[in-house]
C-alpha cells in the first residue's frame, strides 16, 4: 500500500485527472469534492493516515484557504500542496504564509506533481526529525511512521497503553520495532521525565537473572556489594523486559509475584522494597503457545500482557517504507556529517518490493551503507546490492549477455527457466526455485518437489543416506521418488549415489 494522498477538488474532470496522475506516480490517491468533506476525512480515526494534501484554492463553501485555517488550528502537521489556475496565482502568497508548502498551477504535468510532492514529503520528514532532536531524541508516538491501516491499529493501541500506567507487552518478529515502540510509549506517556530503563532477558546470565531484577544486600555472595535491582532502579519510570521469554522458570514466578504484590525482596534483605515501575515487555516468539507448553508461567503472561500489541513485519505494512527511508537517509547523513541525499522514486518502489526478512533493522542498516558509500545523489537502488541482488533470487530474474532482466509475469518468462529441473552434478548449488512455469502459471508441487529432489542430490554429492534425513523422508521414499524420477540408482550404502539422467 501505497503513501495516501489526499485530493480536494470541486471540479470532477481535474480531480480525475490528478487521481490518475497521482496513481502513476505510486501513490494512493483519496479524492474529495469538497473541503467539509476533506476535514472529515482528516479527523476519521479509522482510516488510514494522510501524507499529503493536494489542495485546491477556489471552491464553493470552504475554500482553500478556510481548509487550510482549520487544518492549522486542529494542529494537524500534514504538508498541502496548493492548486490554482494562472488567474489565481495573486492568492498563492496567502496560502504559503497560512501554512502551505508548496503550489503548482493548473493543468500541472507530471513531472512538476512529482516534484511538489517528493519535497513535500521529504521537508515533512525533516521537520519530524528535527522535532525528535529538539526533545533530546526521545520518540514519541508521533515518530511511529504510520501509513497503512495495521499500524494505525498499532499506534491508537500504543496510545491508549501511554494514557495508563497497566503493563505492555509488545510481540512482533525480530527488527520490526519492538523497543523503539516501548520507547515511544514511555516517551508520550505522564513517566516521561523519570528512567527508562532497558533488561535485555536473553543476555542475562540465568544464574544473575535474579539478582540483576531483584537486587541484593552486601554479602549476599561472596565479596558482592550492595545492589539495587532494575526493578528499583527504574522506580517512577519505566522498566523494558527486552525478550522476556528468555527469563528463566523461577525468576518469571519471582517477577509475577513483585509485580502483583508492588514489592521486591532483595538477596538477603531484612524487609521488602516497595516499587513504583511501569513494566513493558517484548518478545520475538509465539508467548501463548510457550504458555499453554508450559514454558512461561501462565500468570506471569495475563499480567504482563494487559495491553498487547502485535506488531507486522515489513513486509506487510510496505506503505510505511518510503518514510522510513527518508528517516533514515536523514539520520545516517547527520551522523557522517554530510548532506543527506534525495532517494530517486524508481529505488524507493523497487525497495518497497523487497521482502525485508530483517524487518526495519534490516532497512535501517541498508540506508546507512548506501548513505555512507553513496557517490551521487539522488540515490538508486544499485547503491542497495545487497536488496538488489536478493530481489533479482527472490523473483528468479535471469540475465545473461544480450538480454535485461525479465519480468517474472511478463513476456519475457521463458527466460526464467528452472535450472534445478537440468542440474548437472557439476553445475553451482542454487538457492532458490522459481514457482513461475514458463507460460506464467503457478508451477504444481510435483514439480517443485522433483526440483528440490534434484538439488538436494547435487548439493549432498549424490549421498543416499544424507538426503533422505534432509529432506526428512525415509530413504524407502527416497528411492521411489528417483525412480520416479527417472534418475538411475547406483545401491550402496551411505556411499550410494544416484545420477541425474
Amino acid at each position: 500500500m501505497a503513501e495516501r494522498i489526499l485530493i480536494v477538488d470541486d471540479d470532477p474532470v481535474q480531480r480525475r485527472r490528478l487521481e490518475t496522475l497521482v496513481a502513476n506516480l505510486g501513490y494512493a490517491p483519496v479524492v474529495v469534492a469538497t473541503g467539509d468533506a476533506a476535514l472529515a476525512a482528516l479527523a476519521d480515526p479509522d482510516q488510514a493516515e494522510v501524507a499529503c494534501i493536494v489542495l485546491d484554492l477556489v471552491m464553493p463553501d470552504l475554500d482553500g484557504l478556510g481548509v487550510l485555517a482549520r487544518i492549522r488550528q486542529a494542529g494537524i502537521a500534514i504538508p498541502v500542496i496548493v492548486q490554482t489556475a494562472e488567474s489565481g496565482v495573486d492568492n498563492v502568497p496567502s496560502a504559503i504564509n497560512a501554512g502551505a508548502a508548496d503550489f503548482v498551477i493548473k493543468p500541472v504535468g507530471i513531472e512538476r506533481l512529482r516534484v511538489a510532492l517528493r519535497n513535500a514529503l521529504a521537508h515533512q520528514t525533516l521537520i519530524r526529525e528535527l522535532s525528535r532532536a529538539r526533545r533530546g531524541g526521545a520518540p514519541t508516538l508521533k515518530d511511529i511512521a504510520v501509513h497503512g491501516a495495521s499500524m494505525h491499529a498499532v499506534r491508537r493501541t500504543a496510545e491508549k497503553a501511554a494514557a495508563s500506567t497497566l503493563p505492555v507487552l509488545i510481540t512482533g518478529e525480530p527488527g520490526v520495532g519492538k523497543t523503539f515502540i516501548a520507547r515511544a510509549i514511555h516517551g508520550s506517556g505522564a513517566r516521561r521525565a523519570k528512567p527508562f530503563v532497558v533488561v535485555d532477558c536473553a543476555a542475562m546470565p540465568h544464574a544473575l537473572a535474579c539478582a540483576l531484577l531483584f537486587g541484593h544486600e552486601k554479602g549476599a555472595m561472596p565479596g558482592a556489594a550492595q545492589r539495587p535491582g532494575k526493578l528499583v532502579e527504574a522506580a517512577g519510570g519505566t522498566l523494558l523486559l527486552r525478550n522476556v521469554d528468555a527469563l528463566p522458570p523461577a525468576t518469571q514466578i519471582k517477577l509475577f509475584r513483585a509485580i502483583a504484590a508492588g514489592e521486591v525482596e532483595p538477596a538477603c534483605a531484612r524487609r521488602p522494597v516497595p516499587i513504583d515501575v511501569r513494566l513493558i515487555s517484548t518478545s520475538s516468539r509465539d508467548l501463548i503457545a510457550d504458555t499453554h507448553a508450559g514454558r512461561f508461567h501462565e500468570d506471569l503472561f495475563y499480567r504482563l500482557q494487559t495491553f498487547h500489541i502485535a506488531v507486522p513485519p515489513l513486509r506487510e505494512r510496505r506503505e510505511e517504507i518510503p518514510d522510513l527511508i527518508r528517516r533514515f537517509v536523514l539520520r545516517s547523513a547527520a551522523d557522517e556529517g554530510r548532506c543527506a541525499p534525495a532517494v530517486s522514486a524508481a529505488a524507493l518502489d523497487q525497495l518497497a518490493g523487497f521482502a525485508w526478512p530483517g524487518n526495519v533493522r534490516q532497512l535501517a542498516g541498508a540506508v546507512s551503507r548506501a548513505v555512507a558509500f553513496a557517490d551521487g545523489d539522488p540515490l538508486e537502488i544499485g547503491d542497495f546490492p545487497q536488496c538488489g541482488k536478493s530481489m533479482a533470487i527472490t523473483h528468479g530474474i535471469v540475465k545473461d549477455a544480450n538480454e535485461s532482466a525479465c519480468d517474472p509475469a511478463g513476456p519475457g518468462t521463458a527466460k526464467i527457466v528452472s535450472i534445478l529441473a537440468h542440474a548437472r552434478t557439476d553445475a553451482p548449488p542454487m538457492t532458490s526455485l522459481p514457482l513461475l512455469a514458463e507460460d506464467g502459471q503457478i508451477r504444481s508441487l510435483a514439480d517443485i518437489e522433483a526440483d528440490v529432489i534434484r538439488f538436494a542430490v547435487n548439493h549432498y554429492r549424490r549421498r543416499i543416506s544424507e538426503i533422505a534425513r534432509k529432506l526428512g523422508i525415509g530413504r524407502a521414499t527416497l528411492y521411489r521418488k528417483l525412480d520416479t524420477l527417472g534418475m538411475a540408482l547406483n545401491n550402496a550404502d551411505e556411499s550410494s549415489s544416484v545420477s541425474i539422467g
